[in-house]
């Protein structure tokens, strides 16, 4: 499906479908901050798609020794299996009751969202792009956006957030602010548990709840999530809609959700002549081949790459 004559909506745009011509670009890295910077200030539109790396270039960290030092009560309770290696991989235990759940991941929404703060490679970013008509379409849950100044109404996170709760089996489609509770349990948590007392229940049918994260089918997508899924099918039917140039800033994804962002973007690129892409993403940079000038491909350490294409831009 061509975009160029249709509104997009969110499910028109998502793609399963890889490209057939991958490669590695070959030009000197110099070249490429050139050739991105120049990309980037011809565009009169830059929706930007964002990953895991994103966060872990601006110097979230996940797992290594800092897991180990910050987590090494669950490490000592829970054995140093596979599990234990990370907090991503953490959040899979199979934690024996609601307490040990909750033990858990209260004090992971605390360190990966609630006192997260590494913004300022975020603030250099939109500070790049300042005076662009842009959008920003993510896959991260820890907020970083919304820290480093970017408003509501130009974020679509799709995957729910370290900051909300529901309903475990999705019986009614409103989410919860959990932050407060989540301060109460990482104080009140001993030997990893919380208190009985603290162990969230439905408000409506009484059940178990759980995180306002896209890991089943009960995945809860409230009114909010919506109004933003509005808004970033306005933003981009108006931006194809003018024929303007349109820049697509491709940062930090990778092969682990590629029909949200990476996949569509290819898309949106191949089937309209008025899109660049710009992809960023060390070690995944690869792009289409039969883009020619229209696509770049930076597989450098993404910090350095935006700091040098926002330099090259002054």
């Amino acid at each position: 499906m061509s975009f160029c004559n249709k509104r997009i909506t969110f499910e028109n745009f998502l793609s399963g479908i890889p490209a057939r011509d991958y490669i590695f670009q070959k030009a000197p890295y110099e070249d490429q901050i050139s050739q991105a910077a120049k990309m980037i200030q011809e565009a009169d539109y830059i929706l930007i798609g964002i990953g895991a790396g994103m966060s872990i270039a601006a110097g979230a960290i996940y797992g290594g020794d800092w897991f180990k030092e910050n987590f090494a009560d669950f490490r000592t309770k829970y054995g140093n299996g596979p599990y234990m290696q990370d907090m991503y991989s953490a959040g899979f235990y199979p934690y024996p009751s609601e307490e040990a759940y909750w033990g858990y991941w209260s004090k992971h929404c605390m360190k990966a969202g609630i006192e997260a703060n590494h913004t300022m490679l975020y603030k250099t970013l939109l500070s790049m792009l300042d005076s662009k008509e842009i959008f920003c379409l993510s896959t991260n849950v820890d907020g970083q956006l919304e820290k480093a100044g970017l408003t509501a109404d130009k974020i679509f996170c799709t995957q729910g957030d370290y900051f909300h709760i529901q309903c475990a089996k999705g019986c009614h489609q409103n989410r919860y602010d959990a932050r407060e509770l989540f301060r109460q349990m990482d104080a009140a948590r001993v030997d990893c548990l919380i208190p009985s007392i603290m162990v969230p229940k439905c408000p409506v049918c009484g059940g178990r709840m759980n995180m306002n994260l896209r890991i089943d089918q009960y995945f809860v997508q409230d009114a909010e999530w919506y109004i933003a899924e509005k808004h970033f099918e306005d933003f981009l039917s108006e931006a194809i809609s003018t024929g303007r140039k349109i820049c697509l800033l491709e940062l930090g994804v990778g092969f682990n959700t590629p029909t949200i962002i990476r996949f569509p973007f290819e898309k949106l690129t191949r089937e309209n002549e008025q899109i660049s892409l710009l992809r960023v993403n060390l070690n995944e940079a690869v792009v289409l081949e039969h883009l020619g000038a229209r696509a770049i491909g930076i597989n450098v350490d993404m910090k350095q790459s935006i700091e040098d294409i926002c330099r090259a831009m002054k």
